[in-house]
């Protein structure tokens, strides 16, 4: 990797900046990194926290959005959620012309920047937008006791009554077929369970028929391209059986909290989310801007280190 990775410090008024900044105080960052966002936020933060920074050590790409007196620590903030997104783009701009290798975002908060972008979704649609991509998904990975464990989603930011009306052959085909792609770059043949949609996986029939009419082909499409993809799974048990009993690399989940309910229990600390399907590499941190411990000194710093950790990695192999 010879280019660097860029950090996006999230909303000033969150943990994104701080943990940024008090990693780099540990020494935990690294080589290789480039903060987008602006130096006026985390000199104030600096100075709130208390701690002593080697700014000299810390390549930043100043956006010069806010002030130090902008800085709102667990406050909504319009211009601090404008300032948020401004950082993505521009980083994600830079991505695709090859000046850094690859993005790791800090959290956003949707509320503060659909206050001056109401079209505003989350990170996963607004990088696709700008990379020109549709078919994209979110993946939820971490280490666990038993080797990694990855889960994807056939959607997300939505409502449940819209995510049930996306289970689709082909969006679930998809969803199968980009988790095997990349974990393809680590595993040989990638072992994937997919989810039903309803209790059961619809009992047959008797709970719905969603999984019979559409997850059951797509597995079947999936199977028939070569892709070790094996379901619908009771979404009640796939857990334990990938967990406990180390039978699947990854699961293809059919909406947002089916599979980051399971995925912060066992992993909240840890966890990292990788958008697949783009043309650049992006992971992030797998929790939100904590408003209520912003600037406090007390939220966990590892959450940087495992996102840089798996953007590196993914460079490292695309």
């Amino acid at each position: 990797m010879t280019s660097p990775l860029a950090i996006t410090m999230g909303d000033a008024s969150g943990i994104g900046p701080e943990i940024v900044l008090r990693r780099h105080c540990e020494g935990g960052l690294g080589d290789g990194v480039v903060v987008y966002g602006d130096e006026a936020i985390l000199r104030h933060g600096a100075a709130l926290l208390g701690l002593t920074v080697d700014w000299s050590t810390l390549p930043l790409v100043d956006l010069g959005l806010l002030t130090a007196a902008d800085h709102r620590p667990g406050v909504l903030d319009a211009a601090s959620g404008a300032a948020a997104r401004a950082y993505v783009e521009r980083a994600t701009l830079d991505a695709l012309a090859g000046k850094v290798a690859g993005v790791v975002t800090m959290p956003m908060n949707k509320e503060a920047t659909q206050l001056t972008d109401p079209s505003f979704v989350g990170h996963t649609e607004f990088i696709a937008a700008l990379c020109g991509v549709q078919k994209v998904t979110m993946m939820l990975t971490a280490a666990l006791p038993g080797g990694q464990l990855a889960v994807t989603h056939v959607s997300t930011h939505c409502s449940l009554s819209e995510a049930i009306t996306r289970v689709r052959h082909d969006r679930v085909l998809d969803v199968i077929q980009l988790t095997d792609e990349v974990l393809r770059r680590f595993l040989p043949a990638p072992r994937i369970a997919v989810c039903g949609l309803n209790p059961h996986a619809g009992e047959h029939g008797l709970f719905g028929t969603d999984d019979i009419e559409h997850i059951v082909p797509a597995i079947a499409s999936a199977v028939a391209a070569g892709i070790d993809a094996s379901g619908p799974h009771p979404a009640d048990t796939v857990f334990h059986q990938a967990v406990h009993r180390g039978r699947y690399d990854a699961i293809v989940c059919m909406y947002h909290d089916q599979g980051h309910g399971p995925m912060k229990l066992i992993a909240f600390d840890t966890g990292v989310n990788v958008t697949l399907g783009l043309p650049i590499v992006r992971t992030s941190v797998d929790h939100g801007t904590a408003f209520d411990i912003a600037w406090t000194g007390t939220a966990f710093t590892d959450s940087v280190r495992h996102a840089l950790d798996y953007a590196r990695k993914l460079v490292n192999t695309s």
